[in-house]
């Protein structure tokens, strides 16, 4: 190749990288989708909506929500993946996500192939309850009356198959303890259950238990996180009780992710601007009063958290013998 060749090459090597760069609209282009698999209202619908408002200016375009009930997050999921892989659309996955690809026989897409995660976005704690002025008053005396009455203690949980009834599962397994999990129909029927003595227990989500923990109603008995929850202070987690609980944990939480093959500067763009939303004090209000805890993570640790919960969920649904939906 002469010089003139050579020098021409590089010429026209120069001008077509600004040319590409330019065919290539800058992200986001448009309204960012966050489709969120509950109903409007809900906890994880005003987390969304939350963080999505807030996001919104840092990404100079508006954040809408999308609410996609239904098959335990599947519609939602299924829409999703199927979506252009261009960080317009977003999926809001939780622990919810881990336990319906732990007891689903089949689904539409893979959770950990078919999604890319973003970042988390909150953590929530789940409790263990008891009714006030009942037969215990520490986590301690629960597991020794329940050591001393084998197959007696009988554990209410809301639906088969959600965080909280698997929480329960692998909570009496943990302990050690021959105990029976009662699954209701939500959690008003947990309450009720739990004030009439139909069930000696309860676990559910923290959140909506707090107005009668408030009243004194329920005894909050533990916590199941790693953590004391902000709004117990004075309520030891499981794992403070030690022997065969001094490692449990068992905690909800959500996030964000989007379809896999998503670009990996548009994923690092959403998840600075989620980040940056998190650490907005009013964020962090909203979401405490909601009896969440932001805290946001890099991809990566999204992506580890989702997997180790499908394999801990799928575990708890073998020793269960829960069988597949």
């Amino acid at each position: 190749m002469t010089t003139r060749r050579r020098f021409l090459h590089r010429v026209a090597a120069a001008v077509a990288v600004p040319a590409l760069a330019q065919a290539q609209p800058a992200f986001p282009s448009r309204p960012v989708r966050i489709v969120v698999p509950n109903a409007p209202g809900g906890a994880a619908d005003i987390t969304a909506r939350t963080v999505g408002q807030a996001m919104s200016a840092g990404l100079g375009q508006p954040v809408v929500i999308d609410n996609r009930p239904g098959a335990g997050g599947v519609v939602a999921g299924e829409l999703v993946a199927r979506a252009e892989p261009d960080g317009h659309t977003l999926l809001l996955v939780s622990s919810g996500t881990a336990v319906s690809a732990a007891l689903f026989k089949s689904l539409p897409f893979d959770t950990l192939r078919d999604f890319a995660p973003v970042s988390q976005l909150a953590t929530f704690d789940l409790v263990l309850v008891a009714a006030e002025g009942g037969r215990w008053r520490t986590l301690g005396d629960l597991l020794a009356w329940a050591r001393a009455n084998p197959g007696k203690l009988n554990l209410g949980t809301p639906q088969v198959g959600t965080t909280q009834h698997l929480a329960a599962e692998l909570f009496k397994t943990s302990a050690g303890i021959d105990a029976q999990v009662v699954p209701f129909n939500g959690t008003p029927p947990v309450v009720t259950a739990l004030r009439s003595g139909e069930i000696d227990v309860g676990l559910d989500i923290l959140g909506p238990l707090m107005g009668q923990i408030g009243a004194r109603s329920l005894r909050p008995l533990a916590v199941l996180g790693a953590r004391r929850a902000p709004q117990l202070p004075g309520v030891p987690t499981a794992r403070e009780s030690g022997g065969p609980l001094a490692n449990f944990e068992a905690s909800s939480w959500n996030g964000l992710a989007v379809p896999a093959r998503t670009p990996p500067a548009v994923i690092e763009r959403l998840n600075r601007e989620t980040v940056a939303a998190l650490a907005r004090p009013e964020v962090r209000q909203r979401l405490a009063d909601l009896n969440l805890v932001a805290q946001g993570s890099t991809p990566g640790e999204l992506r580890d958290h989702l997997a180790g919960d499908i394999r801990r969920w799928s575990e708890v649904i073998a020793r269960a013998r829960i069988p597949k939906q």
